[in-house]
């Protein structure tokens, strides 16, 4: 671990992707500052960042009057340029978006809708159009096609995001846990680290799991908890050339989960997933690890009560995740998408992901967007779901100029 300092400029909690592109744009917007960033795990990116899909999204899915709307088509175009300036590897290999059913039509419209206002490139493509794309994408009457949608190593970004930050003196401190904040003073905030006491002029949040509590140390965030959900792929361990585009369904747009797709990842690998199983404590990933009987109670209470009266259907979605956990019931999901699917070829499981849903209290509805919270000395990244990898560069730097400019952030 770097001796980090006990001041400094800036605070970052969290070394996920979030985290690494504000320290990127604060080093670039501040030379001199002293930046610090502390990540409780040994490693950079353990959680959410290092463990999802890498897809780079091109921004149809979300209204156009939302921040995830905005930022993921900037996202996707600042990434590609990013990975081609860095020589870092990159599947531009588009998505096709497919109604298994004919009760699906309407929101395949709705996406191709979405996708005009919001200035996304998206085409209708009809079934010989589709057989061209990708033989074995099954097309009813007709499909949508993604030219922008492509794929990345979300590790390998966060790396090269990693050795860039050390490079221009930016303080990492690996293994060191924000543990609360001891006060407030005029120009700083002290807070309590496994490392010791740390004071900055801005603490920065960007804990993904637990950026709900590190914020309401803060006075922030507290109409809101959070909720887990397990994502779980099945894989290829080997290239598999059966398939040429990512395969999508039409998802259900009164949640924010895209539902069991088809992912081509930047080495050629192909992913079936994910799942949105509710976790019973934060880090729920297998089995008992990581187990905390305190957030286990209150995640069971909390879910106990939207069971019980169904609030925004958690009890359909529960209860069809859960089926998600028998792997044949998985890939009968994704063969609807297809024509023929070469079940054996999938044999291993990728490490499975935790999506650090935000849900509302006073309204009981999971959050759909980014929530940003904070002032002067603290800032608050909340909700950081998907998309938010393929949106961190340009999210990031608008939250932190946002806050700099001593405006009063946006919260939806």
């Amino acid at each position: 671990m770097t001796n980090l300092p006990q001041e400094c400029d800036y605070l970052i909690i969290g070394g996920g992707i979030l985290g690494l592109c504000c320290a990127h744009h604060l080093r670039t917007l501040y030379p001199e500052a002293r930046i610090v960033l502390i990540e409780k795990e040994p490693a950079l990116a353990s959680h959410a960042s290092g463990r999802n899909s890498g897809v780079l999204h091109a921004g149809f899915y979300y209204s156009a009057d939302s921040l995830k709307a905005k930022f993921t088509k900037e996202g996707n175009a600042a990434w590609t340029l990013y990975c081609q300036e860095h020589n870092l590897p990159i599947n531009r290999c588009g998505k096709i978006i497919i109604a298994t059913q004919e009760e699906e039509e309407p929101g395949l419209a709705e996406l191709k809708r979405r996708g005009d206002i919001n200035g996304i490139s998206l085409d209708w493509i009809d079934p010989a159009q589709a057989r061209e794309l990708e033989p074995l994408a099954r097309v009813r009457n007709r499909a949508l096609w993604s030219p922008t949608t492509s794929s990345v190593n979300p590790l390998q970004v966060c790396a090269h995001l990693e050795l860039s930050l050390i490079n221009k003196s930016v303080y990492i401190g690996k293994g060191v846990r924000y543990i609360s904040l001891l006060n407030q003073k005029e120009k700083f905030s002290t807070v309590h680290t496994s490392a010791g006491k740390i004071s900055a002029a801005l603490v920065i949040n960007c804990a993904g799991l637990y950026a709900d509590k590190i914020a309401q140390n803060f006075g922030y965030g507290k109409d809101y908890t959070l909720l887990p959900f397990k994502g779980i792929y099945l894989k290829t361990p080997q290239v598999y050339t059966g398939l040429r585009r990512h395969l999508y369904p039409v998802p259900n747009l009164k949640n924010p989960f895209l539902g069991v797709h088809f992912t081509l990842t930047v080495e050629g690998k192909v992913k079936i997933g994910p799942t949105a199983i509710p976790g019973f404590w934060r880090e729920h990933y297998e089995g008992l690890d990581r187990f905390d009987w305190r957030e286990l109670l209150e995640i069971l209470k909390l879910q106990s009560h939207l069971f019980l009266f169904n609030k925004w259907g958690f009890r359909s979605l529960a209860l069809e995740e859960f089926k998600k956990y028998k792997q044949s019931h998985l890939l009968n999901l994704a063969r609807k998408m297809v024509h023929e699917l070469e079940v054996s070829r999938f044999t291993e499981k990728a490490p499975p992901g935790i999506r650090a849903q935000l849900l509302q209290k006073s309204t009981g509805k999971l959050v759909q967007d980014f929530v940003i919270e904070g002032d002067t000395r603290s800032l608050h990244i909340l909700n950081a779901v998907s998309p938010a990898f393929t949106c961190a560069l340009p999210f990031t730097h608008w939250a932190l100029t946002s806050q700099m400019n001593q405006k009063s952030p946006e919260t939806n």
